[in-house]
């Protein structure tokens, strides 16, 4: 809130994606896939000043929630987020990410020799090394991904 009122106004229903570090909120539009010709309604704030963080994005998706992959590729980008889901202007739920230990299937792995990426049966399985920063171990061939990669594959880089 800003010492004038509201930024951005309240949804009816939807998900509200708040504390995403500042500047990542158009990775997270991106992965939602969500372009903005879908004819649903997205409010952004980007750079919102915020206490516990200095400053801050927030992404609002109305009459939509979330499926599991994207929470996953959220809480890689942005483990501080939490996930509000609004019913009827109010939120019914209030969920922290946690980034998970195993990452399966929505990340490639960065070595082109790696089977998952010459066997179209093999599905990617990465182990959460570390959170802070972000690094991820392929389990088949060991190779390390950071979180800058991790970047670059969800903006397509």
């Amino acid at each position: 809130m800003s010492e004038s009122g509201l930024l951005v106004r309240k949804i009816k229903e939807g998900t509200v994606i708040d504390h995403i570090p500042a500047g990542r909120a158009l990775a997270v539009l991106k992965i939602l896939r969500i372009r903005g010709d879908e004819g649903i309604r997205v409010s952004l704030l980007m750079n919102a000043e915020s206490k516990k963080m200095g400053s801050k994005d927030i992404v609002k998706v109305e009459n939509r929630e979330l499926k599991g992959q994207e929470v996953d590729l959220i809480s890689l980008i942005a483990p501080q987020a939490t996930i509000n889901i609004v019913k009827d202007y109010k939120v019914v739920e209030k969920r922290k990410l946690v980034t998970p230990k195993m990452v399966r299937g929505v990340l490639k792995c960065w070595n082109p020799t790696c089977i998952t990426n010459n066997d179209p049966e093999a599905v990617s399985r990465f182990t959460l090394i570390s959170e802070k920063p972000l690094l991820l171990k392929c389990n088949y061939c060991y190779s390390y991904t950071m979180e800058e990669q991790v970047f670059q594959q969800i903006l397509g880089e």
